[in-house]
């Protein structure tokens, strides 16, 4: 077993640390009030996922400088509720449903598994999400950061290398002293290519039951893990 060098963890937040998928159904349920008992919201809340990447795609082609996460989250609904047959959501209940992708809940061993690490290396997000929206989602559930870090803060999304470069500054380490942490294969694969460690982080119910997570364990990541705890035990192990 190799020695562990890592010093610093970077947690992916949408997906990695916490549950979008019930959060997003949820509030969706409660705002649209029962108005619409035959919508399918879990496929709602995977298409608007979806098309959250496609208008964050489109926004960054045209280019002219930095658009919020939360725009391009408000952007992306109305097609999706229109593909749905939902109209009778006010701009304001629209404007609340999209606020809560900043009230997500963290999965159930992020909490205790995050405490447990924090005893052994400093804890820092790197997410494309808004630095407000990052805040507010860690005070909500008590997620113990010693640091927040997003991409608004470099000025591009990932999987861009600045926005790995910029956390790895931040912290004074070398890219070899940092592990990015996530769920997504993509987003480890490019800080691997800058010569972080990578651990990659399985979450099934990321697109709720019946959604296409990608939970392949894969030996090109330093670990694989079923959970933070899991992550935990691995790393505390390798000290």
């Amino acid at each position: 077993m190799m020695k562990l060098v890592v010093q610093a963890l970077l947690f992916d937040v949408q997906g990695t640390a916490t549950d979008f998928h019930s959060t997003v159904c949820d509030e969706a349920r409660r705002i649209s009030a029962g108005r619409h008992p035959g919508v399918d919201w879990p496929d709602v809340v995977r298409r608007w996922r979806a098309g959250y990447f496609t208008t964050l795609k489109a926004a960054q082609g045209r280019g002219g400088g930095w658009v919020s996460v939360h725009t391009v989250y408000r952007d992306a609904l109305d097609a999706v509720l229109d593909e749905h047959g939902v109209s009778e959501l006010s701009d304001t209940e629209r404007e609340e449903l999209t606020l809560a992708w900043r009230r997500l809940r963290p999965w159930p061993d992020v909490v205790p598994g995050l405490t447990r690490l924090k005893s052994a290396f400093t804890l820092a997000t790197l997410s494309n999400a808004d630095v407000s929206a990052v805040i507010n989602i860690s005070k909500r559930a008590g997620l113990p950061w010693d640091a927040i870090f997003a991409a608004e803060m470099a000025g591009v999304f990932k999987p861009d290398p600045a926005i790995y470069r910029m956390a790895a500054t931040y912290l004074g380490l070398d890219h070899a002293e940092i592990m990015m942490v996530a769920s997504h294969k993509y987003d480890i694969r490019a800080a691997g290519d800058l010569g972080f460690r990578t651990a990659f982080v399985a979450r099934p119910l990321e697109f709720g039951v019946g959604g296409e997570a990608d939970v392949a364990y894969s030996d090109e990541f330093d670990i694989n893990a079923a959970d933070f705890l899991d992550l935990a035990d691995q790393l505390m192990a390798r000290l």
